[in-house]
């Protein structure tokens, strides 16, 4: 016969042992958790008399501000539509009233080779850290839509350091993945200005970005402008999402926000200017299907 005693005696052993046991298993790292927008041709209207911003896109600069976790955002390239000190001045005065730092990429309005971009803003291509993820600015307008050379050399040396981060994420301007005969012939870019006859991005950028290991986002930006159907687009090829993103029709004006929570799980939405509406386009457990694209 086993006594009261006995089994309260049993029940404190039990619980000293689960305590040992749960305060000696490792913990599990807890990265951090933030968010920052990604914003394409962003100078909005084609001909825009008014230099600077997309109107609608500075009027949801508030939105942004009321957002505690927004750690920074990224011009995906078409930031003005004349590349001129009086186009940049507007701009720098706009971007004064985000709460957060924003990052340039650019593209061929903005003419990053050139003065007066250069000498205000500096180098084109470019990687930072936020968290645990690597996040690495190209300018493929310098090679004709190519990545090469130096900044070649530059994108291999980022991603020989991919292992050390949980994601991997990618700006350009330029639809770098659309090509006049594969299966994204359909999705046309607003401009295939500069473009040369042949891209890399197929044959030595995706490689690279399939065997690093690691999820792997790309954001360009040159969709959305007036008259042209594609105003979005979103894509997965084996660990590599591909997505742009863009302003400028009046109808369907619309923006990325991008969170990254402590458990390092990434989810993807597009917000709409129009309607201040967002719809979830990747998650961690929900992955879209190939060929996704919003139209007007």
């Amino acid at each position: 016969m086993v006594s009261n005693s006995m089994l309260n005696g049993q029940t404190c052993v039990l619980w000293l042992i689960l305590i040992v046991v749960l305060t000696s298993c490792p913990k599990q790292p807890q990265g951090e958790h933030y968010q920052f927008f990604v914003a394409g041709h962003t100078y909005g209207v084609f001909q825009k008399r008014v230099p600077g911003l997309h109107m609608p896109f500075v009027a949801d600069f508030n939105y942004l501000n009321a957002s505690e976790k927004m750690s920074f955002g990224v011009l995906a390239g078409d930031i003005v539509y004349h590349s001129r000190d009086t186009s940049w001045d507007h701009v720098d005065r706009q971007l004064e009233d985000l709460k957060m730092p924003v990052y340039f990429t650019t593209g061929n309005h903005d003419e990053g080779h050139k003065s007066p971009y250069k000498d205000r803003y500096g180098r084109t291509y470019y990687a930072f850290e936020e968290g645990r993820d690597l996040h690495i600015v190209l300018n493929p307008g310098l090679g004709g839509w190519n990545i090469w050379n130096d900044q070649l050399a530059f994108f291999h040396t980022q991603m020989q350091r991919a292992e050390q981060f949980d994601h991997v994420f990618l700006y350009f301007h330029h639809i770098l993945w659309w090509e006049p005969d594969n299966q994204y012939s359909t999705f046309r870019p607003n401009s295939l200005d500069g473009r040369a006859p042949d891209v890399n991005f197929w044959p030595e950028i995706m490689p690279v970005l399939q065997s690093c290991g690691r999820p792997v986002y790309c954001f360009a930006g040159d969709v959305g402008a007036r008259g042209l159907p594609t105003v979005f687009f979103a894509d997965k090829v084996e660990n590599v999402h591909l997505i742009a993103s863009g302003m400028g029709n009046g109808t369907k004006d619309n923006y990325l926000l991008v969170e990254v929570n402590a458990e390092g799980e990434v989810k993807v939405k597009i917000r709409w200017l129009q309607g201040k509406t967002e719809e979830v386009v990747f998650t961690e457990e929900r992955q879209l299907p190939y060929g996704i694209s919003w139209s007007r």
